[in-house]
């Protein structure tokens, strides 16, 4: 895989789970890595490990739902290592299970919506600048979910958020690519802290996710999902955009 030596990344939801997992990996792979975590007693930890193990790393405290928050770390980061040539969009908050009768705005919708769709376009407005000006090194790259491919029965607005990321993807992945700058979505299954609260409620889900995935297991989210995340920031994927890669061990194969 080619090396991200020197390039810098901002990684959103990066204090836990996935996130965390692709932070590892960019910096493993060379890039200065901004942990744009929600709050610092999660985010620096992790920024401090990557250090401790020879990595470039800070965290940058960033509520993604509100754009004074994005845009200031995105100028941070700018200001701090000189320039910025990936964003991975990870932060996602409020994938309660609910049924359509069942409904509540505020509690399903709300949180869902802001730090997935606004939070999108909060990160592409102020990141743009500066990708437009890495020209072919510049990397958007959202975390997405299978469900925002194939729909869920327990949870629908989840997957119509889901699947609204893919939808502004493509779209930025045309208006973008003129510039060179690439767009694409990642959706993984992978080991977290939401899925053990998932797995903790319902006792049979992991037993139910393993049966259904040819490979037999929960990914992991550096070795599984972080290496996915570094080719699509990196160079070898250059020629790919507009697209969503799913790395669920083959749970999913309907693209």
């Amino acid at each position: 895989m080619s090396s991200l030596e020197g390039r810098t990344a901002i990684v959103t939801g990066a204090g836990q789970g996935v996130g965390e997992g692709i932070a590892r990996t960019l910096a493993a792979r060379g890039a200065n890595v901004v942990i744009a975590a929600r709050r610092a007693e999660t985010g620096e930890p992790i920024a401090a490990s990557i250090r401790d193990g020879g990595g470039v790393a800070v965290c940058i405290p960033t509520d993604v739902t509100r754009r004074a928050d994005v845009e200031a770390c995105v100028e941070s980061a700018v200001d701090r290592f000189g320039a910025l040539e990936i964003v991975v969009h990870n932060a996602f908050s409020g994938a309660a299970p609910h049924r359509l009768e069942e409904l509540d705005l505020d509690r399903h919708w709300t949180p869902m919506s802001r730090t997935g769709v606004w939070a999108v376009l909060y990160c592409g407005q102020a990141a743009w600048p500066h990708l437009r000006a890495a020209g072919s090194r510049g990397r958007f790259v959202l975390v997405t979910s299978p469900s925002g491919i194939e729909g869920s029965v327990n949870i629908p607005l989840y997957s119509a958020v889901k699947a609204a990321e893919r939808g502004i993807a493509k779209s930025l992945a045309r208006e973008w690519g003129p510039s060179g700058v690439t767009v694409n979505c990642l959706a993984p299954v992978a080991a977290s802290p939401a899925l053990a609260g998932a797995f903790a409620g319902n006792p049979g889900l992991r037993a139910a996710i393993e049966a259904r995935t040819p490979l037999g297991r929960v990914g992991d989210p550096v070795h599984d999902v972080g290496t996915v995340a570094a080719f699509l920031a990196g160079d070898d994927s250059g020629y790919v955009t507009g697209q969503t890669i799913v790395c669920d061990g083959g749970s999913f194969v309907g693209l």
